[in-house]
Order: structure tokens, then sequence, then C-alpha cells
């Protein structure tokens, strides 16, 4: 090992315990501590830090725990500081005691265990790598026990007991110096049924699979709700009564020894981890008085709860396309899709989350998530990307559409509903973040006849014969109507109600007020809500074999530990960033004391894979276009995101080459290669890239009848399925004040075939695209414009037809 650290290694990538000794170090250091490094780096042009800076780290010691020396080298790490920069600081500093803190020691973790909640019966993997001036040796302890037989980096359990929930902590040693791991919870929940049976482990992912239960009490009796979910980290529970937290509630099971009248109410658990929150079903808890029931048995109340609102399972299909082939790419997509798909999982949606399809792919990727319905299941279908609206049908735009494109080329949005009621699905949800301008290339008009039933919700981001646009930033940030969508989306509310309540938040926004107008149909009867429980219904069996064909497009591949002929010793991990985007990680465990230089690479993919060769193998997560997962990730890896997963056709191989100098060698540089078989990972498993299957999704999606042609005689009333409409209108653009302010101003780019262009300032790229005159021209349209997401015209009449068999009625 060497006697420095890296110098190119970014200062807000040191590991937490070497920051927290330099920090207390710089910290109680007068004339050589934090404030003449300031003063250093303020006189650096490459990282000046300013003294609006200095006194904002000066005001870190009114706060309790407050570091100035921390906020430094933060911001110093965000301005591009490397350790090779602070080590000359510090020495042009003369700071010995800091200088000594830079130096590593004989032994290093460098992966810490984590936490984990998870079903018993299934497979514990705990991990602590480290590496040191030697060989290292690995103890893992239970509380304060030795664990027996675990002498690896990985404690492995199999199957997982309920006796083995506890503390862990691992024990490492390197000659005569040792460290301890942090230790970690280990909790084991008994869980019986489908549930348990068909869940699988993602990390990073909570899953519930214990809700609470409702209960009558009489007074003096004990009072236990229990919740439980699973997951890496460890979730971290709290409590509710009436909508207000509990006090010291914060374990899976809160127990009141002896309950008394004031303790009934509605009770809920609220479950978190770093990333996500989720919420129980709310339950009631009744106390009676002992005297309250003669005669009577404590299952009457049980036995004659009022029928609740339920789904019998629930099932979304995200879809983001944003790298078109022959038309304007977008950027908002990729963050709506990542954003949603983590606030559906905490509503327990089994979610197939995708990126970039052509037309056959998502065909397929339809047909695959209509096997996951079935009745009394809450189908939720979201769509960001070009699209547009011809006689009231909405068409998805496949990244492969020619320009322009047609019917034909894409993906007809009520024929996927026709095909949904078909399955007797209990709540059908369409949420669609595209464009809704009419396609003067097409003509077409699909007679699509649909069934009456009460339970339908379409939330458009923009009105009818308008168009959708993104924010414009450096970074990646939401659409508009994401932005305000996931501030609601678990809310415990009917959905119109949500989708309401998204539509009044987005005309308060300055950005786009006056130009944003969501537009909600709904035959929704009942008060259903996506927050919903799930009660699995007569069809037990085929609910399960559905949450397996679910659970076989999100497996994630083992990580695993190569050993080379060298001695080195290689971990691959693995994480998915999307159902077709899985993330691989090399990270160095162990390497020969004399190889000076150590690598690990990955190379050799298929060519059916979308995988840029320059952003492969990166060092951060970012620089290879992992910028949504990266917080998730181990640290000092190298990174390679791998995308188009649905266009694999046979199993994924690839090679993992190590590469090593050696001192004695002269530094030449020498090469060691596995060949690595992973199966098909994730979405790959379903085989999307195979040719579409005429079935009735193909069919009813390509039926070019006008409405004044069509074969089909027009339903008679009984048929008709009446939508309630309401439109959150936007004023007159006319009306709008040249010095209106809007956020961000960018070039304009079209993006949705066949639609007019908007004529207005300061707005953004459209999910439009230009429309062509006769001689196939582009129309005249504005240099520069800003960005909001939607335009709307003025108040505009109902069309007469909608899909030939819808009638609109307006509330």
């Amino acid at each position: 090992m060497s006697d420095s650290l890296d110098r190119s290694t970014k200062i807000n990538l040191l590991r937490e315990p070497l920051v927290k000794k330099l920090c207390e170090v710089l910290d109680k250091s007068s004339n050589k501590g934090w404030r003449k490094l300031g003063e250093l780096v303020g006189n650096d042009r490459r990282f000046k830090v300013s003294p609006d800076d200095m006194e904002m780290c000066s005001l870190k010691v009114l706060e309790l725990e407050g570091s100035p020396s921390r906020t430094l080298l933060r911001l110093m790490g965000e301005r591009g500081c490397t350790t090779g920069h602070l080590v000359d600081y510090l020495q042009t500093l003369g700071n010995s005691e800091a200088l000594q803190c830079m130096k590593p020691s004989a032994l290093q973790i460098l992966i810490q265990p984590q936490s984990v909640a998870l079903i018993s019966g299934h497979n514990l993997r705990l991990s602590c790598h480290a590496v040191g001036k030697s060989p290292v040796q690995y103890q893992w302890f239970k509380t304060n026990e030795e664990v027996p037989n675990s002498f690896s980096s990985d404690l492995v359990i199999s199957p997982v007991r309920l006796q083995d929930a506890g503390f862990y902590i691992c024990r490492v040693n390197c000659g005569d110096t040792f460290e301890f791991s942090q230790w970690v919870q280990v909790d084991v929940l008994n869980v019986t049924g489908s549930c348990g049976q068909s869940y699988h482990s993602l990390e990073g992912r909570l899953k519930l699979v214990i809700q609470p239960q409702s209960q009558r009490l009489h007074i003096g009796e004990t009072l236990q709700v229990e919740c439980g979910a699973v997951g890496r980290p460890i979730p971290r529970y709290q409590w509710h009564r009436n909508g207000v937290p509990v006090p010291n509630a914060t374990k899976r099971k809160h127990m009141i020894p002896h309950s008394m009248q004031d303790h009934h109410g509605r009770y809920r658990c609220e479950i978190s981890s770093s990333t996500e929150r989720m919420w129980t079903n709310e339950v009631d808890v009744v106390i009676d008085d002992v005297y309250a029931i003669r005669g009577g048995s404590s299952d009457f109340f049980l036995n004659n709860v009022p029928d609740q609102l339920h789904a019998t399972d629930k099932v979304a299909l995200l879809i983001g396309n944003l790298s078109y082939q022959n038309h304007p790419q977008l950027k908002a997509p990729m963050v709506d899709v990542y954003d949603l798909t983590n606030l559906l999982r905490q509503m327990n949606f089994q979610v197939v989350s995708l990126l970039d399809l052509t037309e056959s792919e998502m065909r397929n990727a339809v047909e695959e998530f209509l096997l996951l319905l079935h009745k009394g299941v809450y189908g939720l279908l979201y769509y960001a990307g070009h699209g547009y609206e011809n006689y009231g049908n909405s068409f998805m735009v496949p990244v492969d559409a020619p320009n322009p494109y047609r019917s034909a080329n894409c993906l007809c949005v009520q024929s996927i509903l026709k095909l949904m009621q078909e399955k007797e699905t209990g709540l059908n949800v369409f949420l669609l973040d595209m464009c809704r301008k009419r396609n003067i290339h097409d003509d077409s008009a699909p007679n699509i006849v649909l069934r009456v039933t009460a339970n339908i919700v379409f939330g458009y981001a923009t009105c009818q014969d308008a168009e959708a646009f993104e924010l414009s930033s450096s970074g990646f940030t939401n659409g508009v109507f994401v932005k305000f969508l996931k501030k609601r989306l678990l809310d415990d509310e009917k959905i119109t109600v949500v989708l309401d309540r998204v539509a009044e938040d987005m005309g308060q926004f300055d950005a786009t007020k006056g130009k944003q107008a969501l537009e909600i149909r709904s035959s929704l009867s009942e008060r259903r809500a996506l927050t919903d429980p799930i009660l699995p219904g007569d069809s037990a069996d085929l609910a399960h074999a559905h949450s397996l064909q679910w659970a076989k497009a999100h497996e994630l591949p083992e990580s695993m530990c190569l050993n080379f002929d060298c001695g080195a010793q290689i971990k691959l991990g693995f994480a998915a960033e999307f159902s077709n985007v899985l993330v691989i990680y090399t990270h160095i465990v162990k390497k020969p004391e004399d190889m000076s230089f150590c690598q690990a690479h990955v190379t050799d993919f298929s060519q059916d894979l979308d995988v840029d060769p320059k952003e492969m193998n990166r060092e951060t997560p970012e620089e290879t276009g992992i910028y949504l997962l990266s917080s998730n990730l181990p640290q000092h890896c190298l990174y390679t995101r791998v995308s188009s997963l649905q266009k694999l056709r046979e199993e994924l191989v690839f090679t993992v080459c190590l590469q090593g100098t050696f001192t004695a060698m002269d530094d030449e540089s020498v090469h060691w290669t596995k060949s690595i078989n992973i199966g098909k990972p994730l979405i790959a498993r379903l085989d999307l890239n195979r040719a579409v299957r005429r079935n009735s999704c193909l069919q009813t999606c390509m039926m070019p009848h006008s409405p004044s042609h069509s074969p089909c005689h027009s339903p008679g009333p009984e048929h008709h399925l009446h939508l309630h409409y309401k439109s959150h209108q936007a004023q007159d653009y006319n009306r709008l004040s040249p010095q209106h302010h809007y956020l961000d101003v960018c070039e304009y780019q079209g993006a949705a075939g066949g639609c007019g262009v908007s004529f207005y300032d300061n707005v953004g790229q459209s999910r439009c695209e230009p429309a062509y005159d006769s001689a196939g021209g582009l129309s005249s349209s504005p240099g520069r414009l800003s960005i909001p997401i939607e335009t709307t015209d003025d108040i505009y009449e109902l069309q007469t037809v909608f899909i030939n068999s819808l009638q609109l009625q307006q509330q």
C-alpha cells in the first residue's frame, strides 16, 4: 500500500472517519486551522472561497455539533479540490497533525455491512471488505458471541430464521492491527402466504409485507398493532394515531400493556428509509368498557367491519422515451419515471419502468403489462415522451418512429384501455405527460368501443390540442407535471381528488402560471385511491403467478468476488436504475503487496446493448451517466451503465479485465481476464425484442377508420361510456405581458409529430414537433423560447366525437 492517499481523489469522497478526525484537528487549531486554510484557498483561483463562504463556515460554531472545517471541506470538494491539493495546503500551513490524518492506516475497511430486514426463509448476506499491508482475516459476531465458521468477508446465513435476528459486527485483523466494522441490525419477519413467497430482495427498495389489523379490546387489555417492511437499509417506523405521531412509538410492534379508552382511534404507521417513505393501511382500534358488551364476542367487530375498497393487486407500467432517432430528444422523462417508480412502490405497486422503447418493444411491454392484470387489479400506465391526439385518441410515439409519423407507427392509449377492461380491473389510471396537438399527417380515427365501467381516470399533463413542454435546466429535473404530482401522489385520497390538487398547485407555479392546464377525465364513481390496501381475491393462485412474472423481470444478478491468479480479489456488483438499465461496478478488495497499481474494468459487451465505450469504467457514477442512483452505490469503484437491456437476445456475457503493475517489473502492465455470464438480467428475461405477436393490442392500435367511414355501427346509448371532464384552464396567451418573467431560457426544439408550433416568447422545449407545410418545409417558428410544460388555447368547445363511442359530459 502506498504511504499516501491517491492524490487525484476528490476530497468529498474521503472516508467519514478520516474526515471526522481531520475536522476535529482543524476546528481546534488556532493559527493553523480552518480559517488559515480558507485564506489559502481563497487566494487560489481554482477553488476560490469568498468572504461570504467563510462567514457561513464560522456560523457553524453556533450549531450543536457544528463544524466550520466540515463546511469548508465540503465547499472545496464541490469545486473540484482533490486530496493532493488539500495535502499541499496543509503542508503550506505546516499543520503536521492534520497531515498525519491524511496518511492511510495499515488497515482500512472499505465496505461496511448494512442493516437489513428480510423474510424468514430467505438468504441473509452481510458484507465487510477491508485492505491492509498484509493479508486480512475476518470474524463475525452476533452481539458479543462469535458466529461459528464466519471467517469470510461475507456472512451468509441460508435460510435465515427468526432466531437469527439481532445485532452483528465484524472484526478485521491485519497483523497486530485490528478494526471493527459498524454495528448492523438484522430484522427477520415471519410472513406467511404469497407475499413472503413472491418477494425478491431489491437493495435500496422497501417492500411492505405486514399490515396492521383492526381490533376491539376491553379496558386494561394489551393493545398491540404490528406492521413490517423488508429492505436494505433496515426501515424506520413511526406510528400515528388519528393523524398525529405517537411519542416513542418507533418500533414495528407498538404495544400498550394496559389500554384505556383514550387509546382508541385510527392507527397507521409511517415506514421510511434514507430514500423512500410509505404508509401502512389505517386501521380502527376500539376500546370498550368491560361491561359495554355483554354476551358478545370480541370477534364481532372484526367480522362486521364495513367493506373497505381494495385492490386484488397493483401493477404499473412506466415508459419514458427521450432518445429519439428522428425527432428532438428530451431530458425530463428519465427523472420523472425514476421518481414515480419510487413513489408507486411505496404504495405496493409492482412497477415496470422502461426507457427508450421502439414500437415493437412498446407493444410487447404492453402485452407483458396486460399479463399482470386480472379481476380487481389497479392498473396504472404512465407515459412521458412525444405524442399527439386525433379525434380524442391519444398516441404514444416510440423512439424509432419515422418523420413524420402516423398512427400505424404509434401506440393508441385507448386501445390499451380496452384491453385492460377485458381483464375486469378494479381501477384504470392513465397519466399522460405528452403533447396533445393534432397530427396533420394522420387522418385515421380508430373505432374503439369501450365498455361502460365506472373506474377510468385520465390525467393529462396538458389540455386538448395543446403542447407539453419541459423545464430548461443544466441538470436533471422533473417536468412540471411530475414536479407537482410527486408531492401529492402518496396522499390517501380519491385519485381524482389528488389530481385536482396537483392542478391547483401547478396553477400557482409562477414559471408556468397562466400557461399550464392539467386536464382530468374520469368515470370513477367510487372513492378509489392509489393507497387502497391489497386484499387477494378468489384467484389468489393466479395473483401469485402474476407476482412471480413481475419478479422475474426484476431479479438482479448476485454480486460476486473474483479471485485472480496474481492474488488480487475483485468484487463485482450490480444495481438496477430502471427495469432495463443495469449498473455494473468493480471494486478492488485485495491486491498483492508488491503490486503498485491495480484496476479492474469490464469490457466486451454484446453489440445489442447501448454501452458507450467512452462512458464505461468511470471513477464516479455521474461520469458514466448514472445520475439518479449514484447516492445508493458504494464508493471507490469503477462504474459502467448498461442500458437497453430489452434488446438483449442472448445471455449477457462480458469480460472482467484486471490490470496491474509490479515494482519488480519496472511498472510494466500485466493483464488478467475472466469471462462472466450473468444470464438475462432484469427485463431482458421477458424478450421484448421478439417479433410483435398478432395480439389484440396490435390489432386495435392499427384500425385506420375515420368516424364517418367506420365499418362498425355506432353503438347504442347503452354502450356509451361517460367520462366526467375537468380542465383547469389557463388564460389567453395573447393577454400575457411581454415582460412576464419565466424560468430559464433555451433554444426552442420541437418534439412530437405533426403538431403546430407555439408562438409565445420565453417558453422551452415542446413535446410536439414543428408542423410541416404542404411543400415539406418547416412552418415559421420563433428563434428563442423558454419553457412552460404545457400551453393551452382559449376555452375550447368539447368535441362531439371521442373515440366514436365516448361521450363527454362537462362537469
